[in-house]
């Protein structure tokens, strides 16, 4: 969108881009950004938060009539005021400490723990009246004992007439991000999207397996397990050169 706010401004339209990552606005150059500090995926903010949203659309709405180009990046002063700690949040499973695990420890580690956020992940849905689990179209034993399987080195087949083994796994995937994720937010804290990432992503065993088979696959002489392999870790939580 960056680069196509040039051809649009050519024809004498003035643009403004709201840029979630700002390397990249820097890379691409537009006429006119607005850099805001939220969350992937929240452009505006945190949701539910009319009066907040509205502050940011006004403040990028403000540099169409900025001259002083060719390029503007400014920084959004404001912080997503969710993105604060809760102090009385604790993760609804122990830390897993599985460095150096092998395949079969993973694959018993993270039975064990979806076993144990199972009330928790029951009390978020019953507590929000939604969940985002269903991608895969297996229920939560069901994708977690496919994912179990690929990280003892088997090869299971697809659980989908439509669907190659490795597009299965990458939805089971999803699916367990998301089990583990809504277990997180069950009961009265409120922690924020950061404190539920650092869980999953460094304490928890389905952060464990699901890095484990990415290096796997991007180790795969399989062009499609390398292609979904990209989908398995967010990019902001793969350290430099992982």
């Amino acid at each position: 969108m960056s680069a196509l706010g040039h051809y649009i401004e050519e024809q004498g339209i003035a643009t403004v881009a709201i840029a979630l990552i700002r390397p990249q606005a820097e890379h691409t150059k537009p006429p006119r950004a607005l850099w805001v500090p939220f969350e992937l995926g929240r452009p505006l903010g945190p949701p539910n938060d009319p009066a907040f949203q509205r502050r940011v659309i006004l403040a990028a709405l403000g540099l169409l009539g900025e001259t002083a180009g060719p390029v503007v990046i400014v920084d959004y002063p404001e912080d997503d005021p969710r993105e604060a700690a809760d102090p009385n949040w604790r993760p609804p499973a122990e830390a897993a400490r599985l460095d150096g695990a092998d395949g079969a420890a993973l694959a018993a580690a993270l039975m064990a723990e979806m076993r144990a956020l199972a009330p928790a992940y029951a009390g978020s849905c019953t507590e929000r009246g939604r969940s985002m689990v269903g991608l895969s179209g297996l229920a939560p034993a069901g994708f977690g004992d496919y994912i179990a399987a690929w990280l003892r080195g088997e090869m299971p087949p697809s659980p989908a007439a439509d669907m190659s083994p490795a597009l299965a796994l990458r939805f089971a995937i999803d699916d367990l991000k998301a089990y583990t994720l809504e277990a997180g937010l069950a009961g009265h804290a409120r922690p924020s999207s950061r404190q539920l990432g650092d869980w999953l992503w460094n304490d928890s065993a389905a952060g464990a397996a699901i890095r484990a088979l990415r290096a796997r696959f991007l180790a795969s002489g399989d062009d499609r397990e390398k292609a979904v392999a990209g989908f398995f870790v967010p990019a902001l939580r793969i350290p430099p050169g992982g």
